[in-house]
């Protein structure tokens, strides 16, 4: 077991992060800034990968509307101009005793470990794991299902999808049909149905001409009445209406049982067949986070935090994002939503600061914005709420699309700042002149 050695780390409180998400590296951002910069902590940020990408977008990337090269955040180079510090590796266990933070051995792509299991010390411990799809041990879905919870997911259903439809476009007589099936009507699902249709539209200009609508064939699938049903009816109404009319096939009040090489089995006995499966059905905290340390979790292991966001059984450990169990004082439990990681991020930022300067702590409160639903370039939906109407407006289109795009601006904002943001986004539309719209490698 190797313990890491970090700089001035006897002089200054240590913080770190685990956890590179939405939540967690804006909060090692403003961190590093208020603190890393005047060399009042020393801030450490861990993440299992090398770059960051705003989760939300998982799905542009898998069908190749997105190029990840182009707006992936490199976890060093980012630390490097914040003043903070990244490290690489997985968390497997937290050392309360010690305040230390066990990282798993690293091994290289055959399997030979290059770095054994490591040790990182904390004053202050904050937990952004976020979150990831929860299968509900159902049969089969770990070996036949897709899953679109990283980077790497969202590449290997592209890779197998861009092979569907190479054949199409080489194989003179084959099978011409690509069944795509999605388990879960939530954002993810309903959103990558829309982007699906639209990467088909899109593909023609890149010498695919056997490839059209005609050939796909998207079922999405909900155990529930209703599609997106965490969010107003409405907006659910408004999605389903547009789903259906560009021709994905929605299929409620469906519960899937088990999932073979010839599609998903439902529990009134029925097959969709399917080429490719996606399950992106409920979620939890990764399993070895079950009451990790002695820490309290419930049954999809989050943690408990109390009203400043510390956990309950240890006040120097931090929990925020979908990995934090927050319950409101109406007895609601906070969404997992980029916009809870990102306000959790904010308060979390103002307690440790206090921490360290003896001050009051600041109480969480959530504050709901609305959402907003993403179906390509065919419509966007959803609903806002806070300053702009008394409760909440729908609103569709045009302008759904602008505010659903200045979410991810707001993010870049956080991280970034705004010159930089604005140089980004120039730098996206020379990107939009000089490259292709699909990636298609």
């Amino acid at each position: 077991m190797q313990t890491s050695t970090t700089p001035n780390s006897s002089t200054k409180p240590r913080i770190v992060v685990v956890g590179g998400g939405a939540g967690g590296l804006e909060l090692a951002t403003k961190l590093g800034e208020k603190l890393g910069r005047k060399n009042k902590a020393e801030v450490t940020l861990i993440d299992r990968n090398t770059t960051h990408l705003w989760k939300p977008l998982l799905h542009e990337i898998a069908v190749g509307t997105m190029d990840e090269d182009v707006d992936a955040v490199s976890y060093r180079g980012h630390a490097n101009a914040h003043h903070f510090f990244f490290r690489v590796g997985t968390m497997i266990d937290i050392d309360r005793d010690k305040r230390e933070v066990v990282l798993a051995p690293m091994q290289d792509e055959d399997g030979v470990e290059f770095l054994p299991s490591t040790r990182i010390p904390y004053d202050y411990l904050v937990i952004a794991l976020g979150s990831m799809s929860n299968d509900f041990n159902t049969a089969g879905v770990k070996d036949h299902c897709l899953f679109l919870d990283g980077p790497a997911q969202a590449h290997k259903f592209h890779n197998k999808l861009l092979n569907k439809f190479l054949r199409i476009q080489r194989v003179t007589g084959a099978n011409n049909h690509v069944r795509i099936a999605i388990v879960g009507a939530g954002a993810t699902g309903v959103e990558l149905s829309a982007e699906l249709h639209h990467a088909v539209h899109e593909i023609h200009n890149y010498g695919f001409d056997a490839v059209s609508n005609e050939h796909l064939h998207v079922t999405l699938v909900e155990a529930g009445p209703r599609i997106l049903p965490a969010l107003p009816e409405r907006i659910s109404g408004a999605a389903h209406g547009e789903l259906v009319k560009i021709g994905v096939d929605v299929k409620l009040n469906t519960l899937i049982t088990a999932a073979t090489a010839e599609g998903l089995h439902t529990k009134d006995g029925q097959l969709i067949n399917a080429d490719l499966m996606v399950w992106a059905a409920g979620i939890k905290v990764p399993d070895f986070m079950a009451n990790i340390a002695g820490l309290e979790t419930n049954r999809i292991n989050q943690l408990h935090v109390n009203e400043f966001l510390q956990t309950t059984r240890d006040a120097t450990i931090f929990a925020i994002g979908d990995c934090a169990q927050f319950t409101n004082p109406d007895g609601s439990r906070v969404p997992p939503r980029a916009q809870s990681a990102h306000q959790m991020a904010s308060t979390c930022y103002k307690n440790l600061v206090a921490l360290l300067n003896n001050k009051p702590l600041h109480a969480y409160k959530y504050t709901d914005h609305g959402s907003l639903i993403s179906l390509a370039s065919y419509s966007t939906v959803g609903n806002l709420m806070g300053n702009l109407s008394k409760g909440s407006m729908f609103i569709e289109g045009r302008l759904a699309r602008m505010v659903y795009i200045s979410l991810y601006r707001m993010h870049q904002i956080a991280i970034h700042g705004l010159i930089r943001t604005g140089l980004i986004m120039l730098g996206g539309r020379l990107n939009r002149w000089l490259r292709p719209r699909l990636k298609l490698h």
